[in-house]
């Protein structure tokens, strides 16, 4: 059959196109249809741009960009014993594409009473629940989030259902700002102001955040970081650093202070079994739903936009040229046989 895909085929430029697609399944694999997936504007647009550490950057084009969607089951193969046809369900992995063929072991079933475009977000979100959880946030600990993208627009939320007090955030938008308060940030701060660090100190009891999720990826962020984190506090690396384009003195603000530097990428994550500190994918795919479900996450005030897969190319370039680029733009699927 013919199945269509978002495909990057040179430096930042992005086409859809259609490719053959083997549909016929074997075991326990359903064909799933995308119905919305989520673009991830840091990696994705990194890849867009063939920057350093990233695939398009060490395997060259064509990249299909794309790992956060949600649709629903048309097929079944003759071993799937948990999924039926119509099941909407997560979809991690496949790229921008109208139809993917999935082992049930790695499909995870949207609950009822969960919209499918929030659904989409799961993917994206476990990676701030790994850093969250790597964190290993004690209740009434001070945590600041280090850019508002939408991973840390999710991390403010998980920490503080993970028990941080104050949730501090800060980010250069206003508008991201505003809306990391909106999501349950106690206290918002622009990295530019003058008392940027005294703000911070006098919000975490004149000691500093024990916590700190670094999600810009900016050696200058993670440089400001090491300064206001408490003595003998906890930063995890979330955001991607592509580029280490300055010098951080290591004894003056990690070895003397005994600060942690965690790493919190997900491919370093368990693969079959969860553990405290750190879950599967899989098993922070359904944290996410149920705390979705349960009302205790937001998802609508993090989707800017919805468009259409085809118009792909102008969405790309769009992100790649608008300072902040949109927050949370979904590929609509639906209309894409």
């Amino acid at each position: 059959m013919k199945n269509h895909v978002v495909t990057f085929t040179a430096k930042e430029r992005a086409e859809f196109l259609e490719e053959e697609f083997d549909a016929e399944l074997h075991g326990d694999e359903v064909l799933v249809k995308d119905d919305y997936d989520l673009i991830s504007a840091g990696t994705e647009l990194a890849n867009y741009r063939e920057l350093p550490n990233t695939v398009s950057a060490s395997r060259g084009f064509p990249h299909t960009a794309g790992y956060s969607a949600a649709g629903h089951v048309v097929k079944i193969g003759p071993e799937v014993k948990t999924l039926q046809v119509g099941d909407r369900v997560v979809v991690n992995w496949g790229g921008h594409r109208a139809y993917f063929r999935r082992s049930e072991t790695r499909t995870v079933k949207i609950p009822d009473g969960v919209d499918v475009k929030c659904a989409a977000y799961a993917h994206l979100a476990s990676f701030p629940m790994l850093a969250v959880r790597r964190l290993r946030i004690e209740m009434g600990e001070a945590v600041m989030v280090a850019g508002l993208g939408l991973l840390g627009q999710f991390a403010v939320q998980f920490a503080q259902l993970s028990g941080a007090y104050p949730v501090l955030a800060c980010d250069y938008s206003p508008e991201r700002r505003e809306l990391a308060k909106r999501l349950g940030a106690d206290l918002v701060l622009d990295p530019h102001d003058a008392d940027f660090h005294t703000k911070i100190k006098d919000a975490a009891n004149g000691k500093g955040p024990a916590a700190v999720i670094e999600v810009t990826g900016f050696i200058s962020a993670l440089q400001q970081a090491l300064e206001y984190v408490a003595l003998n506090g906890r930063i995890a690396l979330l955001g991607c650093t592509r580029i280490s384009d300055r010098c951080i003195d290591f004894y003056k603000y990690v070895h003397r202070r005994g600060v942690q530097l965690i790493g919190a990428h997900t491919m370093t994550r368990p693969k079959f079994e969860s553990r405290p500190g750190e879950w599967t994918e899989h098993d922070d795919y359904t944290a996410f739903l149920n705390f979705l479900k349960a009302g205790r996450i937001q998802v609508a005030p993090l989707i800017g936009r919805i468009a259409p897969a085809a118009d792909a190319a102008a969405v790309y370039h769009e992100l790649a040229t608008a300072t902040p680029p949109p927050l949370g733009v979904l590929l609509d699927w639906t209309s894409v046989e």
